[in-house]
């Protein structure tokens, strides 16, 4: 007797290949991502920046609100492992405390920014005609203003705190995933089973939330992992000029731009550290967008 295939479940709408062939894709990615040294090099800087920024102030408790103007421009000692600044902040305190602004703003930035600019390029891009022609004039519009000098009015016209740094960051930050999704949207909305949500009475929303998104987010996933990268330069770039958070609180940026006033004095423990752990959480960030990138390729390859 010839096997029979069963058909689907009463209300299913996805075929029953589906989840394996997802699970399979997925188990691809991880493959590819843990065979990257550029991956596991890059998650291993952030999660230990994340965990000297947030756990390290659990463990190594200093003064990071009073001064302390007898002990300013000390050097590297036993009390104070990277010295102090020019009022006598504990230089390794101040350097989590900043750390941690500073990855807030990034991390929240980049989220912000890549929820936002997904969901506009998604509609965009499904959309079509002249509601993606309006739309998409609106990030031309803004792209042609250069990103650091819009930060600087917006910054310069309210108050910096963390809040308003992670509004003004995310403000000019979702404009390239804005563009990538409604690039990859206008690829996947041509394919069979998004035709098929359509004629089968499917609503817009539906096909958005449920076809596109899901099917464009390794764009969406590579991208965020730059997006923190470029927030976090953004945000020292900002405190760098002194448009960034107020003291006594502090970010990498201001960090470096109150020690530039020493340079001359040979006080390298106040310049290194911030531009060090700068460098180094751009670059573990960089280097996991990178492998996520390269995962998601073999996948595709392996799936052709």
């Amino acid at each position: 007797m010839a096997d029979q295939t069963l058909p689907p479940p009463a209300g299913s709408h996805e075929p029953a290949a589906a989840v394996p062939a997802a699970r399979s894709g997925f188990r691809i990615t991880l493959r590819a991502v843990l065979e990257s040294r550029l991956a596991l090099v890059g998650f291993g800087l952030v999660v230990f920046f994340l965990l000297f920024c947030f756990l390290g102030p659990a463990l190594y408790h200093t003064d990071q609100i009073g001064t302390d103007l007898a002990g300013a421009n000390q050097p590297p000692s036993a009390v104070h492992p990277l010295g102090t600044d020019d009022v006598g902040y504990d230089e390794l305190g101040r350097l989590m405390a900043g750390g941690r602004a500073s990855l807030e703003i990034g991390v929240a930035a980049a989220i912000i920014a890549t929820a936002f600019g997904t969901m506009w390029g998604a509609i965009a891009g499904f959309a079509g005609g002249v509601v993606d022609a309006a739309m998409m004039r609106v990030v031309d519009t803004l792209l042609a203003i250069p990103t650091l000098f819009l930060l600087l009015i917006l910054s310069s016209i309210f108050s910096a705190s963390v809040g308003l740094l992670i509004v003004v960051v995310s403000f000019g930050a979702w404009l390239s995933p804005a563009r990538l999704v409604r690039g990859e949207t206008l690829s996947l909305r041509t394919r069979e089973y998004v035709q098929a949500v359509t004629m089968m009475g499917g609503s817009n929303r539906r096909a958005v939330l449920r076809h596109i998104m899901p099917n464009a987010i390794g764009t969406i996933v590579v991208n965020a992992t730059f997006q923190v990268a470029d927030a976090i330069l953004l945000v020292a770039a900002l405190s760098y000029l002194g448009l960034g958070i107020a003291p006594p609180h502090a970010d990498w940026g201001n960090m470096l731009s109150n020690a530039t006033d020493f340079v001359q004095n040979g006080y390298w423990w106040m310049i290194l550290p911030p531009g060090v752990a700068i460098m180094l959480v751009v670059i573990g960030f960089n280097f996991l967008g990178d492998a996520l990138r390269d995962a998601l390729e073999v996948r595709l390859r392996r799936r052709r």
